[in-house]
């Protein structure tokens, strides 16, 4: 049977051609019509039989069959693929760009471990089918950048994994946000109860589509097992991998301690090595995957996270350095080689206390592995694994990989203390360099001061006669005495109390509030002389106006002047009047209480009589303001 018999359009069989597809696999001739026709589907297979290709080829046929309806003005997701790994996620990405080249479908793959920045600007510009991991997927879920309301696909890949690793209740949650109605396509590995109840609830009517037994493994991949100590294995493993010529291996470890530890040891022994794990950054995951398909890294070694899903082509061996406590770990991680079709070796490495898990891995597969003991690192240590009060083997590779882990943090609380105590150090010399600064600059302020005390103690205007009344005897003054008698910019010197304050002193003459005679001596003399002292040539000026006018009246009208005055007067008295005098301004002051208006009466104020002016004072002690000794330095220029 070839492509083009399984109903396939023109655009997806011109790229399988691309690619080299010209006849399908077992579960792909199987799974693809009940998928084109819309059935629900459960498939059960093993990894690497081309599972990718049995649910890809369905989705982008019947996606692209009909026009979507745009929900909220963008392309909805109308499909979503969930997988347990993020190397997984980005290979069915690539799968589904690779199938629909020829289509006008969008795609977008959003997974842990990276920025979600980029996934969120491609999930508003609107996708058609979506492959996620579960955890990212909750998370942009929950931020309102996913929405699964217009879904009408959805594929659960590498079902059991999921419950591996803990995501089987991430999933259920998953479940609750997608409609009823819907195709749903199920692909598993093994079907554990867990996985059995999963499917019972999600699939309605399910075309059963498996392929060879359950968890057994490729025919054409070649396997063995070697008998070795533990502290030998990377010895052998470095020996295989020169006397075989592996051109890239993929070596399987049960730590990341331990991946970590037989990368180092292969580096050393000059083969190129790369770890991978669930420690690693996405970045370095990515960069290292990529360095192995590429060939600058000859050997990867892994955890069981990289275990499924990847699709490296022509991989020709795989290396269970720690044979897997789960024996369906052992048919996944062998199935990395052999894919397609393609032959591959599988080597695997047993310690004395491994034993028991060679035996069930041959239960499950139903055949013994052939066992090679012609090698340079035989068994040789036959000792019982010791086991802890609950009959627990103990591992040493975890207490080592414990106490490695405990001596990173060590290192990382060293290095953190060390950080902490130089930015303390920093900040004390960078006090001791402000104090030292702020010494020098009070140093230079107090010399300041002092030198400001000395200008402030020097009289303005050195002695009274000595000022010609001129108009350039405001040259002679400081330049912070400005012609108008108010200082400019002078500063007040307070001493150590308060710093120096630029302070203006009013001209008390200014306006109509009269000072004390205290706050008159404090005022500058400057501002006296301006706005009392005359100019000499204004005040010689008006004097010869005044003579003039005076010059000018005829004789008999200023001898009538004080006549008509007096008779005035006297007119005035006869009437019981008194002369008219200028009304002063109403005061905007409140009146007395006594005089106010109480509220709620509509009575007017009593007037009381005035009162009489007060007799003047004898004997009695002067207030300070009319006391001759303040006022006479005052005024003792204007009199002059």
């Amino acid at each position: 049977m070839q492509f083009r018999d399984l109903g396939l359009n023109a655009p997806i069989l011109r790229a399988l051609e691309e690619q080299g597809y010209a006849k399908p696999s077992p579960i792909q001739e199987k799974a693809i019509p009940p998928a084109l026709a819309g059935r629900d589907v459960l498939g059960c297979a093993q990894t690497g039989t081309g599972k990718t290709c049995a649910f890809a080829t369905p989705i982008l046929q019947q996606l692209g069959a009909r026009i979507p309806v745009p929900l909220n003005g963008l392309r909805p997701i109308r499909a979503l693929i969930l997988t347990p790994t993020r190397e997984l996620a980005i290979q069915i990405g690539g799968s589904f760009e690779t199938y629909g080249k020829y289509l006008k479908l969008r795609h977008a793959v959003i997974f842990g471990g990276v920025g979600q920045n980029p996934q969120v600007e491609a999930l508003k510009k609107g996708v058609d089918i979506l492959v996620a991991t579960p955890g990212r997927l909750m998370d942009l879920h929950n931020q309102g950048f996913v929405s699964l309301e217009a879904l009408e696909i959805f594929v659960l890949d590498e079902a059991d994994r999921m419950l591996d690793m803990g995501f089987i209740h991430d999933v259920r949650k998953i479940l609750k946000w997608l409609p009823q109605k819907k195709q749903t396509l199920f692909f598993s590995a093994t079907m554990p109860p867990e996985i059995t109840d999963l499917v019972n609830s999600l699939l309605k009517n399910p075309v059963k589509v498996a392929v060879d037994p359950i968890s057994s493994p490729v025919e054409v991949i070649r396997q063995s097992v070697y008998l070795v100590d533990k502290g030998n294995k990377t010895n052998l493993l470095a020996h295989l991998m020169e006397r075989k010529r592996v051109k890239n291996a993929l070596v399987f470890t049960r730590t990341k301690h331990g991946a970590n530890k037989v990368a180092r040891d292969l580096a050393k022994a000059g083969i190129s090595a790369a770890a991978i794990h669930g420690n690693k950054s996405q970045t370095a995951r990515q960069q290292a995957l990529a360095d192995f398909k590429s060939g600058r890294v000859r050997c990867l070694v892994a955890t069981d996270i990289a275990a499924r899903g990847l699709d490296i082509e022509e991989l020709s061996h795989v290396f269970n350095y720690n044979l897997p406590e789960v024996p369906e770990t052992y048919v996944h991680r062998i199935g990395r080689t052999g894919r397609a079709g393609r032959g591959g070796e599988a080597i695997a490495f047993c310690d004395f206390g491994e034993k028991p898990l060679l035996r069930d891995i041959e239960k499950l597969i139903g055949k013994k592995v052939p066992l090679i003991e012609d090698h340079p690192y035989p068994m040789q240590v036959f000792e019982a694994p010791k086991r802890d009060k609950n009959g627990k083997i103990i591992n040493e590779e975890d207490a080592e990989a414990r106490q490695a882990a405990r001596e990173l943090r060590r290192q990382r609380e060293e290095s953190r203390k060390a950080a902490e105590e130089s930015r303390r150090a920093a900040e004390q010399a960078g006090l001791e360099a402000a104090r030292a600064v702020s010494g020098s600059e009070g140093t230079v302020s107090k010399k300041k001061r002092r030198r400001k005390k000395k200008r402030s103690a020097e009289p303005l205007l050195s002695s009274a006669p000595a000022i010609e009344q001129t108009e350039d005897t405001f040259d002679c003054l400081p330049p912070s005495v400005s012609k108008r008698g108010v200082r400019s910019g002078a500063l007040l010197d307070t001493g150590d109390a308060m710093p120096n304050t630029e302070f203006h002193r009013p001209n008390p003459l200014g306006s109509d509030t009269i000072m004390d005679a205290t706050a008159r001596l404090l005022a500058p003399r400057r501002s006296l002389l301006s706005g009392l002292l005359p100019k000499p040539a204004e005040k010689a000026q008006k004097q010869g106006k005044k003579k003039q006018v005076e010059s000018q009246k005829p004789k008999q009208a200023r001898a009538e002047e004080p006549k008509k005055a007096r008779q005035a007067k006297s007119e005035q008295t006869k009437k019981g009047r008194k002369p008219a005098q200028a009304k002063p301004e109403p005061s905007k002051k409140a009146a007395p209480p006594q005089q106010q208006k109480k509220k709620g009466s509509g009575k007017s104020p009593r007037r009381d009589r005035p009162m009489p002016p007060e007799p003047p004072r004898k004997n009695q002690p002067k207030d300070s303001t009319e006391q001759a000794s303040l006022m006479k330095p005052y005024y003792l220029d204007i009199g002059r």
